[in-house]
C-alpha cells in the first residue's frame, strides 16, 4: 500500500528542505523529531506554519514530514516554510494568489558572498597605514 503525498523542496542560504505533506492527524516531524523539539527558537514554528494560515487550511488535516540539512537555524526555518508552501500548491493551485500575497512562494536568493583575495572577508579590507 502506497501513501499519497505531496512534496515540496525549499532552499535558503546553505539549507535545503524536502517537505512531504499527506492527509493525516496533524503530526509534524522534522528529521525524525517533533517539530517543536527541532525548532526551539521563539517564533520559528509559527513562521514555518504561515503557509497554512495564508490559505486558511488547518494543520490537523495533514501529516508533515521534513528532511532538512545544511545551514543554520534561520536558513532551515525559511527553507522548510518555502517547501511547505510549494507542497500546498500541489494540493490546490487556487492557493497561488494568497500564498504569493504573503510572499511565501518567493525564493530568497541571497547567499553569503565569497571571500576575495587580499581582503579579510568578502569586503573588509586590512587596516590602511600610511607609514
Amino acid at each position: 500500500m502506497s501513501v499519497q503525498y505531496f512534496e515540496g523542496v525549499g532552499r535558503r542560504k546553505e539549507s535545503s528542505a524536502r517537505v512531504r505533506l499527506m492527509s493525516g492527524s496533524g503530526k509534524f516531524e522534522v528529521n525524525g523529531k517533533e517539530a517543536a523539539a527541532y525548532f526551539t527558537r521563539i517564533g520559528d514554528l509559527q513562521d514555518i506554519l504561515r503557509p497554512f494560515s495564508a490559505v486558511g487550511e488547518d494543520l490537523q488535516k495533514y501529516d508533515v514530514t521534513v528532511v532538512v540539512n545544511g545551514g543554520g537555524v534561520t536558513g532551515q526555518t525559511e527553507a522548510v516554510r518555502l517547501g511547505l508552501a510549494r507542497a500546498l500548491l500541489l494540493i490546490n493551485k487556487d492557493w497561488t494568489s494568497s500564498l504569493r500575497k504573503f510572499g511565501l512562494l518567493t525564493r530568497d536568493a541571497r547567499i553569503k558572498e565569497r571571500k576575495k583575495p587580499g581582503l579579510k572577508r568578502a569586503r573588509k579590507a586590512p587596516t590602511y597605514t600610511k607609514r
